[in-house]
């Protein structure tokens, strides 16, 4: 399991994640909600070890995160930020190869041809990654991190990912999130930074709804994800809707002319 107990980061005396508790499971799916510079991204950062914890305390499958090295850290968990910059010319294989730098595995090949064919982008894999489109570099840069984790392990692994599905069209928004939800078959835990609503409420088993900072709500989807919650949180009135059609969870927002809009996730 990976559990963060009272983390609380500040910049310049401004608490920017304040006094959070989280605890991801193998097999499960997390989503973190919230609006912009509520610490969604911070509080990733702070999990994955790319920001280091100030207070408080992370331990991965029950190790303190300050004990593990760099390549102990890359065995157990995979990152995907919102950026990623390359300055080399490198081809798409090559980026997604440099997931497995870390690693020692079998058939490190195979494993790339895999995740590549999961993304949809093995057709692209003789491409220069700087001639890309925005929506395929995503993609790549997710394969470079399925790669990192793909090869079935005893040890339970976690994959962190920063709005994925930025950049992307609908159709490949639920192809990412399909996949990060498979992965709970490999005894996985997915934590994702999501933005869409209707996304989150289709995908995720747990939500953690953050506001300035704190962590407001946190629990399974079904019970977070209400009108009052996500009223509190976003400060906009949303109406949350069960669909038999739809197979589950509907959110719909309210524009301030009052015409209704709803997404629905099928």
């Amino acid at each position: 399991m990976l559990v963060a107990k009272n983390i609380h980061f500040c910049i310049q005396s401004r608490p920017i994640v304040y006094n959070a508790d989280l605890n991801l499971e193998p097999g499960q799916m997390t989503a973190l909600i919230g609006p912009n510079g509520a610490g969604k991204s911070t509080l990733l950062k702070i999990l994955s070890g790319d920001i280091a914890c100030q207070h408080g305390q992370i331990l991965y499958n029950g190790m303190a995160i300050k004990y593990l090295s760099s390549q102990e850290l890359a065995r157990i968990r995979a990152v995907m930020p919102q950026h990623s910059q390359l300055s080399f010319p490198f081809k798409v294989f090559e980026v997604v190869e440099l997931g497995l730098l870390s690693l020692s595995v079998r058939n490190p090949q195979k494993i790339v041809k895999e995740v590549m064919e999961e993304t949809q982008t093995w057709q692209l894999k003789d491409k220069l990654y700087a001639q890309l489109s925005g929506g395929e570099k995503q993609r790549v840069q997710l394969s470079r991190v399925l790669a990192q984790i793909w090869a079935d392990a005893d040890t339970p692994r976690y994959l962190l990912l920063d709005e994925p599905t930025s950049s992307l069209d609908i159709a490949h928004q639920h192809q990412v999130l399909h996949i990060a939800s498979k992965l709970k078959k490999k005894n996985i835990g997915v934590l994702a930074v999501l933005h869409d609503l209707n996304m989150a409420a289709a995908y995720a088993d747990h939500i953690v709804m953050l506001k300035n900072g704190n962590i407001f709500q946190s629990g399974p989807a079904a019970q977070v994800m209400t009108s009052e919650n996500l009223f509190h949180v976003f400060e906009h009135p949303i109406e949350v809707h069960q669909s038999i059609s739809y197979h589950g969870t509907y959110i719909q927002s309210l524009p301030i002319n009052r015409k209704n809009v709803s997404i629905k996730i099928a």
